[in-house]
């Protein structure tokens, strides 16, 4: 760790330079000031400050973690624009592939200092959740928009898959990064449902939106893709993305997004029943996978 500590704080350096001057270019071009790029643009003004001191002095996981935060709020920027304009045709993909790519920086700073993000505090859990999960949500916004256009679908279906494959990774990568609360006689909970939750490891909101995302990526590749199932398309982030997990086994988009809406639901209509999660589109997915299956 401290052998890559002035490694890690070179290369924020080196990125938040260019996180700035990209920064300022989408200002001009927006022609007015924007809540979240003033935001990135300022932690990034603190960042070149603290590496501006004496190195030995800097601690990389302050430095990265201040870096993490401008490239969430710079990329959430782009992102509305994105599903504003609801993904152009002709630049939404090279757009898409940039974003990931700023989202994965982080992790993949990380990984080249050879500290594995599931056991190193360089990076926190969540801020490693919200990186997946942004990565994961934007896929799913773009394939959600390429899926109403059927003259794409029918000469890019490959394409789709993979996108549909490397958000479905991310969604899952996020749920994965936090092992589920073991409940047992040595951890107390005065709220039973909220016991239930964590023990099913559900955080916040946004692990049930993920698994809900998640599951209808699934019925958006065996819908769109089916023809295309039985290629290796491994579970693996193909674009161009950081990933903590590799799995050697094709990705069944039916089999992943059965089970995953089947918890989703399990956990809405039993510990969030009174929170009203509404569970029908979930449900007609399921109805579609089983009859796919027979």
């Amino acid at each position: 760790m401290a052998a890559a500590g002035p490694t890690v704080v070179r290369r924020v350096e080196e990125l938040g330079d260019m996180a700035q001057a990209h920064i300022q270019q989408l200002s001009e071009a927006a022609g007015e000031d924007d809540h979240f790029l003033i935001r990135a643009s300022a932690a990034l003004e603190k960042l070149k400050l603290l590496c501006g001191e004496e190195k030995k002095c800097s601690n990389p996981s302050d430095l990265l973690e201040l870096y993490t935060q401008a490239i969430l709020d710079m990329t959430y920027f782009e992102e509305n624009k994105l599903v504003d304009e609801d993904f152009p045709e002709d630049s939404s993909s090279h757009k898409v592939k940039e974003l990931i790519n700023f989202l994965s920086e982080p992790e993949i700073l990380v990984k080249e200092n050879n500290m594995h993000p599931k056991h190193c505090n360089l990076l926190g859990d969540e801020l490693l959740e919200c990186l997946s999960w942004r990565r994961g949500a934007l896929l799913y916004m773009y394939c959600h928009s390429l899926t109403k256009r059927r003259e794409w679908l029918l000469r890019k279906s490959t394409l789709l898959k993979k996108y549909l494959v490397d958000g479905i990774n991310y969604l899952l990568q996020m749920l994965n990064y936090r092992c589920p609360i073991q409940l047992n006689e040595g951890v107390s909970f005065q709220d039973l449902d909220t016991a239930k939750l964590l023990s099913a490891g559900i955080f916040s909101d946004i692990h049930l939106l993920a698994m809900m995302y998640s599951g209808e990526m699934c019925y958006w590749g065996l819908k769109h893709c089916a023809d295309q199932q039985a290629e290796n398309h491994e579970m693996d982030t193909g674009v161009s993305g950081a990933s903590c997990t590799t799995h050697k086994e094709p990705l069944d988009f039916r089999e992943v997004g059965e089970k995953i809406l089947k918890k989703y639901v399990s956990v809405c209509e039993g510990p969030l029943k009174e929170q009203e999660w509404n569970t029908t589109n979930a449900k007609q997915i399921l109805n579609f996978f089983q009859h796919h299956c027979n």
